[in-house]
């Protein structure tokens, strides 16, 4: 990967993986390897839609998973790029 994030997409990543039920998020859609369906992400957590919606807006901003809308339906998919991304951004501190 020889993109670099500008640290403004830093501090928006950063700021999404701040949150443990966007992590959870991530990890569940990680998990099936393949698109996830918005209607399997709010069944597998305790929360309201509106809540799940305004964490999978917060990573979609960040840019760490990416949506595939068919009409009124979405699924997501993990942005293995951009994660990449930050853990090279990450690794300057080792």
């Amino acid at each position: 990967m020889n993109s670099k994030l500008d640290i403004k997409k830093v501090e928006r990543i950063s700021k999404a993986l701040s949150d443990p039920y966007r992590i959870e998020i991530i990890e569940a859609i990680q998990k099936k390897c393949d698109w996830l369906p918005c209607s399997s992400v709010v069944e597998m957590f305790d929360l309201a839609q509106s809540t799940v919606s305004h964490h999978m807006k917060q990573l979609i901003d960040a840019d760490l998973i990416t949506v595939e809308k068919d009409g009124r339906n979405a699924k997501y998919k993990v942005n293995k790029e951009v994660f990449s991304e930050y853990i090279q951004f990450l690794k300057r501190f080792e």
